[in-house]
Order: structure tokens, then C-alpha cells, then sequence
């Protein structure tokens, strides 16, 4: 008995010693940004690999990134990215987990400037708005509108993937997945070429598509199709904002992780192979001295091109590529005075209806939007200033305005305010040949800001955020069958 007993010990022992042993989970993690991307980033990972990793977290100015506030007579109004789309479900969550809440809505019309004339005016009246739309521009904005739906159809396939822990190694198995090879080829071709093969008219494309572009990116409608969808998918929808502004969002998730920020600017990252796995030094400058710390994973949530954030990366072999491309540089002026309603046909003020300006693409156009704004915190008596008030508006412009052009747009003004931005990848050039940045750089260190040359939102981000704190999981511990796995959503359907 003695014996028998020796002997199945034995064979215990030695199926314990050839089974895999999962690598232990990593230390320590270094996120460079705070933006959205790397505030959710932070989240995430906190969510994959739990409450024991310590996160760094670096940001050389202030955390939020593009999702800022500025003040005007002592109240808090958006200069970044003002709204964000109904269908933002990773945003919808992070507003809930957070306790923060939508803003109140306060209702306003649109309307589309050609540098000469209001060429389209919103209604309160949805019916006449269609009939408008049909007059002037016949089915186009029917055919427009379906394609956005189809497209945005598929691209919510990716919170279901993310929801089951899948994963994608590059921008373009993302897309693959989610679109086949037509979300891909999406971002080859230009946003016009795309729309005048569905039937869309030019006439709709000069005078709509363009505007929305111009206010949402500050670009032609050279930009790619994928772009495109986002941007005009954005112009469709339901649009809302957070109380307080919009940044809390990412100063509340790197409070809820317990995240170490730390206020300094990383000049580089550097190999030092060990005996196990990579580690990874992170060099940093805060207040004129130098510093440095390890890490087991590092992940650049800031834009890595020619004029970007630029960050050396040292030891690597072969050497880690530049990121090819710029970004593309827009001004916002905040300005406090009274709208010139002159300018677009109405020289009552009083009579003058919209809370926003498109401009479409003409030779002459020296402003891309106007767009009156609501401070950040709205009482439940609020009421949006009429033009005959003064109020705060937002100008986005490709140059910051002269005296002239802000008499032309204000009768007076009281403040100005200008936040030059490198605000979006410049996206005019299209083909074949376009390829998108990388999102794993090195075996533990990756690139969360590539994702936004398929198409650049607050959403992409945390879109992004997601897919690389997935894939660092999965690739940390060798989970192949949850990365780049090819027609992924009929394996859920059969799953489930």
C-alpha cells in the first residue's frame, strides 16, 4: 500500500511540474498621457490585471488633454471637444461609474454658411426640415444617412467583441473585424468619393458634408471615408455633454484607480532586456531635474509624430520607426460679445435664430464653425443668450482670427480667448499606400493614439483604450485564441 501511495505521489508531482504555469502578473505600468485615452487606459487596466499593479501615470500639462475649460465671467465653458454621441457607450459607462451626470440640454438650430448666404436653416419643425433637405438637395440625404447607419451598425460590433475579452493587434484587423475589408478600404478612399458612389450629389456634398467636416475636423472632404462616417454620424445624432465638464471624466477615472499622476514630461523610453521578460525605463523631466523608473509595460497615450510628442526610445533592435504623418492645427477662440447677425442676412439680431454657424469650403471662408455655448454647469433657469445679449461663442478657424475678422463675425466683444490645437491627424492624404500607425511598438510597450488616424473622437480613444489593455492582457498571458481571431462575430453567435 505503502508503495502504490509512493507512486501515485509521484506521478502527481511530476504533471504538477510539466503542466504551463501562467507568468505572474506585471508590477509595475507606466501610461504616458492623461488624456481620455490615458485616463481610460488606466481604468481598464486596473480591470484586467486588478487592484495590485501599480500605474503611473505621466502628464506633462494638464489632465484631460483635448477635453478641456476655460473661464469667462467666472463661469466654465468647453474649449475642447464640446459633446459626445448618444451611442459612446464606453463614455455612457464612465459618466454612470463616476456618479457624474449628462448636462442639461438646451435646445438650439444649426444652420450652413457659403461664405455669401445661409445656404440651409434648421426649423423647430422636423417635417419642413426633411422637406428642405429633399428640395434642395433631392434623396441625397437619405442615401447619406443610410450609410452612416450601416457603418455605425457595424462598428458597434466592437463592444460586444470587448465584452468578451477579444482583442486586436493592429488598427486594421480592428476594422477587418468589424467591417470586413470595406472598413479598410474605408480608410484609403476620401469621404467624396465614397458618397458620390452611393449617389450622393455634389451639390450636397459642397454644401453639407463639407460644412460638417470643416466643423468637426477643420478638413476637406479629401479626408478618408472611415473618418468621414464618424464625423457625420457625430452630426446626426442625439449629442450631450457632462455636468461640470467633460474632462472630470478623466480626472475621476485616475481618482477612482488610485493612479500615481505624475506631472512630468517623459523625453524617453529604453530597453533593458532581464533574464525573464523586457523591462522598460521611462526617463522623465519634472521641474528642471531629471528622472527615471522601471516598468513592465509602458503604454504612450500621447501622439508619437514629427511635431508631436517626442520621446526617444533607446536599445531597441531594430529600432522602433517614426511615426509617419503631423497633425493638423486649428484654433478655437472663445469669444465674449455680441454676434454680428448682419454678416449672415439678418441685421436684426433679434430675429436671428440658430445657436450655431457651419461654414462650407469657399475660397473666402476664414472661420470653420461659430457655435454659441452653455457653461459647463446649467441651472434649470438657464436660457441660451439671443444675439442681442452678449454671449460666449465658440470660433473654430484654421488661423487665429485678426481684428478685422472678429469685427466681421462680433459687433464688440468684451474677451477673446485662443487655444491653438494640434488638434487631429492631418488626414488629406488617401490610397493605397496609406498605412496606419502601429499599436504594439515593442513587446511590452505600446501606442494608444495610432487608433486616431482611422478616425479621431473621445470615443475612438477609449475604443482604443480598451483594445490595448485587452491585448496587453492577452499577449501577457499567452491567450492567442483572444487576439486578431477572424470572423469573430460569427463565433460569438455560435458561442452564445
Amino acid at each position: 500500500m505503502a508503495l502504490v501511495l509512493l507512486l501515485f505521489t509521484a506521478i502527481i508531482f511530476r504533471l504538477s511540474n510539466g503542466q504551463h504555469r501562467s507568468p505572474d502578473p506585471p508590477g509595475r505600468i507606466a501610461v504616458v498621457g492623461a488624456g481620455i485615452g490615458g485616463s481610460a487606459v488606466t481604468y481598464f487596466l486596473q480591470q484586467q490585471f486588478g487592484p495590485q499593479v501599480q500605474i503611473d501615470v505621466y502628464e506633462a500639462d494638464r489632465v484631460g488633454g483635448r477635453l478641456a475649460t476655460l473661464t469667462v465671467n467666472n463661469q466654465q465653458y468647453e474649449s475642447g471637444s464640446p459633446s459626445i454621441h448618444s451611442l459612446n457607450l464606453h463614455m455612457q459607462n464612465f459618466v454612470k461609474l463616476l456618479g457624474l451626470r449628462h448636462r442639461r440640454e438646451v435646445a438650439g438650430k444649426s444652420a450652413i454658411f457659403n461664405g455669401e448666404q445661409l445656404v440651409l436653416e434648421e426649423t423647430d419643425w422636423y417635417l419642413l426640415n426633411l422637406f428642405r433637405l429633399w428640395w434642395h438637395y433631392g434623396i441625397s440625404f437619405l442615401r447619406l444617412q443610410m450609410w452612416v447607419e450601416e457603418v455605425m451598425e457595424k462598428f458597434m460590433r466592437i463592444y460586444k467583441y470587448q465584452a468578451h475579452e477579444y482583442a486586436f493587434s493592429s488598427t486594421e484587423e480592428l476594422l477587418r473585424s468589424l467591417g470586413g475589408e470595406h472598413f479598410v478600404n474605408m480608410t484609403h478612399r476620401s469621404v467624396t468619393e465614397s458618397l458620390q458612389g452611393i449617389g450622393v450629389s455634389q451639390k450636397f456634398i459642397d454644401d453639407v458634408i463639407s460644412a460638417v467636416i470643416r466643423a468637426s475636423y477643420g478638413q476637406s472632404v479629401t479626408i478618408p471615408a472611415f473618418v468621414g462616417a464618424m464625423s457625420l454620424a457625430g452630426a446626426q445624432g442625439n449629442m450631450w455633454a457632462v455636468e461640470g465638464g467633460n474632462k472630470m471624466v478623466c480626472s475621476g477615472l485616475l481618482k477612482l484607480t488610485k493612479a500615481n499622476v505624475i506631472h512630468a514630461k517623459v523625453i524617453a523610453v529604453s530597453l533593458h532586456s532581464t533574464e525573464k521578460r523586457a523591462q522598460y525605463e521611462v526617463q522623465f523631466e519634472q521641474d528642471g531635474s531629471l528622472g527615471s523608473d522601471y516598468y513592465d509595460l509602458v503604454f504612450v497615450a500621447a501622439p508619437l509624430h514629427k511635431a508631436g510628442y517626442s520621446i526617444s526610445f533607446l536599445n531597441f533592435q531594430p529600432p522602433i520607426p517614426e511615426v509617419p504623418g503631423s497633425y493638423h492645427r486649428l484654433v478655437t477662440s472663445i469669444v465674449h460679445g455680441y454676434l454680428n447677425s448682419s454678416y449672415f442676412g439678418f441685421p436684426d439680431p433679434k430675429l436671428f435664430p440658430f445657436s450655431s454657424v457651419l461654414s462650407s469650403d469657399n475660397p473666402d471662408s476664414f472661420f470653420h464653425s461659430l457655435e454659441s455655448l452653455c457653461p459647463t454647469n446649467v441651472s434649470m433657469g438657464y436660457r441660451r443668450k439671443p444675439p442681442q445679449e452678449a454671449g460666449v461663442w465658440r470660433v473654430l478657424s484654421p488661423r487665429a482670427l485678426d481684428r478685422h475678422q472678429l469685427k466681421t463675425l462680433f459687433k464688440s466683444y468684451y474677451s477673446v480667448q485662443v487655444i491653438e490645437w494640434q488638434a487631429f491627424p492631418s488626414y488629406g492624404s488617401t490610397g493605397s499606400s496609406r498605412t496606419l500607425p502601429p499599436i504594439v511598438l515593442h513587446d511590452g510597450l505600446y501606442h494608444i493614439s495610432g487608433m486616431e488616424w482611422a478616425a479621431s473622437s473621445v470615443e475612438m480613444s477609449a475604443v482604443a483604450a480598451k483594445n490595448v489593455a485587452l491585448l496587453a492582457f492577452n499577449r501577457w498571458f499567452e491567450l492567442n485564441e483572444k487576439i486578431d481571431q477572424p470572423d469573430l462575430l460569427h463565433k460569438l453567435k455560435t458561442e452564445l
